[in-house]
């Protein structure tokens, strides 16, 4: 008889780059904060559920491309936390394969030990540099590649660039999609020059977030979207992204590009 998973507890642990939170919701479910930022939530008997909207967001992305859920996707995610976007996509494509990447050895180690994530192979939690990672993977061996990683509320300088940016679309299998989640200040200067990095390597580009957000009428996230190859249907992803309990809107083509005002960024900046 397979022994029971025991509760989460809510509390402060020491994790490898800090401190990580566990708190529990009315609902059952559990947010995780390291160092003071949200990282992830999980609902232990939902894994169909996501919690924070720019993972609803990301999703909306891959399902518009892949509707078939039989589909055999082979997913990067760098940065994992407590794995909610790579739980909820492999029981989404029940056939897909995860590896997620989070650099804090600890908080991986917890994430197992607190949820039920899903086992090797269909998830694998690989300890590492994002950017090693991915400059040491095997040409067109993803289909997605989702960048969900921040130290504290900030994207990392070296997960940025047009030479990381690059190795990415290595990677990735003719057609595939590289999506970013971008956190910025109400200035958009970063993701500003974050759009037009994406923009000079990928043929195609696609922007989500609340209205609000474009508008630098707030902080928060944009979802970058970007493939060699067609991106999901317009019309039919916008009408999925207004639909959601927090409405966002799609920004795409010469719009999109247009956004991107900022500088490149390189690695010798």
């Amino acid at each position: 008889m397979a022994t029971a998973r025991p509760e989460p507890e809510a509390g402060s642990f020491e994790i490898s780059t800090g401190t990580a939170e566990l708190a529990s919701d009315r609902e059952g479910g559990w947010l995780l904060s390291v160092n003071g930022v949200q990282s992830s939530h999980i609902a232990p008997d939902r894994p169909d559920l996501l919690d924070f909207e720019y993972m609803r967001q990301a999703v909306a992305a891959v399902e518009d491309q892949w509707a078939d859920r039989s589909t055999r996707l082979r997913v990067l995610h760098l940065g994992a936390a407590a794995c909610a976007l790579p739980r909820y996509l492999a029981n989404a494509y029940p056939e897909s394969r995860h590896v997620a990447v989070e650099i804090d050895a600890e908080l991986a180690r917890l994430a197992r030990e607190w949820f039920d994530l899903p086992r090797a192979p269909r998830l694998r939690i690989r300890v590492g540099d994002a950017r090693e990672v991915v400059e040491s993977l095997t040409p067109e061996t993803r289909d997605v590649v989702i960048r969900d990683a921040f130290a504290e509320s900030l994207t990392p300088e070296h997960l940025k660039t047009v030479e990381f940016t690059e190795a990415v679309r290595r990677v990735l299998a003719p057609g595939g999609l590289y999506i970013a989640n971008c956190g910025d200040r109400r200035n958009l200067l970063s993701v500003r020059s974050e759009v037009a990095t994406v923009a000079s390597v990928f043929a195609n580009i696609e922007l989500i977030a609340d209205p609000s957000m474009f508008k630098g009428r707030r902080s928060g996230n944009i979802v970058v979207v970007a493939s060699d190859g067609p991106l999901p249907d317009s019309a039919d992803l916008e009408r999925r992204l207004r639909s959601d309990p927090e409405p966002a809107r799609l920004m795409a083509d010469a719009a999109a590009r247009a956004f991107g005002s900022g500088p490149v960024l390189r690695d010798a900046n």
